[in-house]
């Protein structure tokens, strides 16, 4: 939602809906991944597993180790140091896979028992023949619930002829009557809007104290058209900061849960007041409400994408998520989606991934006296490709050598002095233009205008002199207040006080800290997640249906 490099988003709050189309069957797609044994032999090959919807999963990654089953507890629902078993690899050794029996206990102990014993994955292995199913954690609500919603059915005939139980029937009816219709009435008239076209359950579970259902209702109504309205005026960011505000400054604890605290939320963002509550439309009309009818029909899912029946629910790539709704566990199916080298800076924190180019150059070449590398850290790891520097494209194969080459030339020949040098026949541009002293004048040819240029750190008319440019004293380069300026051959170097890095880039000092990512837009994104998963119990189906059948 208005990310760069083509993340995109769409809200989608379902907490209010009930989906009320007869043919509709709802259908949970189990998200999977691939299992491959490589040995023994006999059971060698790959096989799909389903993910979790607890933990972090490893996006986008991969994990190779040894699956260990245990000789007591084999179902994991004790912790394992009242057996004396410990899953700990050993130091240079491959991560233990455990593998345990359903049964008995929930997915989630087992899991967390295994954990505490020091198993990296656990496998649960079903004792029964069936497809795939989602292990969930217990506080996990799916709908519908049967404490939320009851449904009868009275099966009847007009006929008032038949003696005693026609007799009874007519009694029952007469008696009960009251009672049916006050559920009903309240019911829909306490927690739905549109004419209970759209419900939730009340929230302190009382229909005689407190809010009620139609409140949440209203308030995800007008949520859904904060971020309608933003995303119009090109500002989809404002929702996550509506949703945050509305948080703590409403809440309902405080009895500040209603129209007047979203409005002066709502004005402080600067959004458009006269447009949402255009967008919400009146809550009491008989009729459907066009925002809330859509919201209907992307809860069905379609595809390879299953209804949404469990909140809070992330779609990425229209995949549901499967794991714990965290930011750090969140980013890693996002940035899994982007190609090598094109992902966001977000992508490459430490939060996330590793960066291999702090390693060693992570193998690549690199030119330790300009500061020049070919090493890119991306997602998925590091990749070796000469760079482009101030216009001049390196080539080579990123691992020995990077050669620079002039983008702006069509024939290529490096002039020491008195002596024309081919190109190939230098080491690097940078060597061969002159960065250790007493190398003499150096220049670039450029053929197509017929002109010598000076290389990179040098001044000059490129055809009688070359000279060293002091980037230090002529104020060209390091000049941030923390920055400290040593002038070199060809280059400069610089250093920065206390524990800040420099940022050649940009020419700023920053704290390691803050170095491979913007933290704060991230959390300002991320905290809006927290407020959807408030609302997890929203979705349930919360209408008593009455069928008589004639």
């Amino acid at each position: 939602m208005g990310c760069s490099r083509g993340l995109n988003a769409a809200i989608f709050i379902g907490a209010t809906l009930l989906i009320f189309t007869e043919s509709v069957v709802g259908r949970f797609v189990v998200e999977k991944n691939s299992l491959r044994v490589m040995s023994p032999d006999s059971i060698k090959g790959t096989h799909d597993t389903a993910i979790g919807n607890f933990g972090i999963p490893q996006y986008g990654g991969s994990m190779a180790g040894t699956v260990v089953y245990p000789k007591d507890n084999q179902k994991g629902c004790k912790e394992f140091d009242n057996f004396g078993i410990s899953f700990k690899a050993k130091a240079g050794a491959m991560p233990n896979f455990v593998l345990l029996d359903r049964g008995d206990c929930f997915f989630a102990l087992k899991v967390w028992n295994a954990q505490n014993a020091g198993a990296a994955p656990v496998l649960v292995a079903d004792y029964i023949d069936e497809a795939l199913i989602t292990m969930d954690s217990p506080e996990e609500k799916a709908v519908p619930h049967p404490d939320d919603r009851v449904e009868y059915e009275l099966w009847t005939n007009s006929n008032d002829e038949c003696g005693f139980k026609c007799d009874m029937l007519m009694e029952f009816v007469k008696d009960f009557k009251g009672a049916a219709q006050i559920l009903e009435n309240k019911q829909c008239k306490s927690q739905c809007i549109n004419h209970g076209r759209y419900c939730a359950p009340d929230p302190e579970q009382d229909f005689s104290t407190g809010y009620e259902g139609k409140d949440v209702v209203i308030e995800n109504l007008r949520q859904l058209c904060v971020f309608k309205v933003a995303n119009e005026t090109k500002k989809p960011w404002m929702w996550w900061d509506y949703v945050t505000d509305f948080q703590i400054r409403c809440p309902m604890k405080e009895k500040k849960y209603n129209k007047e605290c979203a409005d002066g939320v709502i004005k402080s963002l600067g959004l458009d007041l006269k447009n949402i509550e255009k967008c919400m439309g009146n809550p009491d009309v008989d009729s459907d409400s066009p925002v809330l009818k859509e919201e209907q029909d992307v809860q069905v899912g379609k595809g390879s994408r299953g209804d949404v029946t469990i909140l809070p629910t992330l779609v990425v790539n229209n995949r549901q998520y499967r794991g714990k709704l965290e930011k750090g566990a969140v980013l890693k199916p996002l940035c899994a989606g982007f190609e090598k080298t094109t992902e966001p800076s977000v992508c490459l924190s430490g939060e996330v991934e590793t960066n291999e180019c702090l390693d060693n150059n992570g193998g690549c070449w690199q030119d330790k006296s300009t500061n020049i590398t070919a090493c890119k850290d991306t997602f998925r790891g590091r990749v070796c490709e000469c760079p482009v520097v101030n216009g001049v494209q390196f080539k080579g194969d990123g691992y020995s050598s990077c050669v620079g080459m002039y983008t702006g030339t069509s024939i290529f020949t490096i002039f020491c002095s008195d002596n024309q040098v081919d190109l190939g026949a230098a080491k690097s541009v940078t060597v061969a233009a002159g960065t250790r002293p007493k190398m003499g004048s150096l220049s670039l040819l450029d053929s197509a205008d017929g002109k010598c240029i000076c290389p990179l750190g040098f001044k000059g008319d490129g055809v009688k002199n070359c000279e060293d440019v002091d980037e230090c004293s002529e104020k060209k380069a390091c000049q941030c207040p923390e920055c400290s300026c040593k002038n070199t051959w060809g280059s400069y170097e610089c250093s920065c006080s206390a524990d800040l890095l420099y940022i050649r880039d940009h020419d700023i000092c920053k704290r390691a800290t803050e170095v491979r990512s913007a933290w704060t837009a991230v959390w300002v994104i991320f905290l809006g997640l927290a407020t959807a998963t408030c609302g997890a119990y929203l979705v349930y189906k919360f209408f008593y249906n009455f069928s008589i059948h004639i």
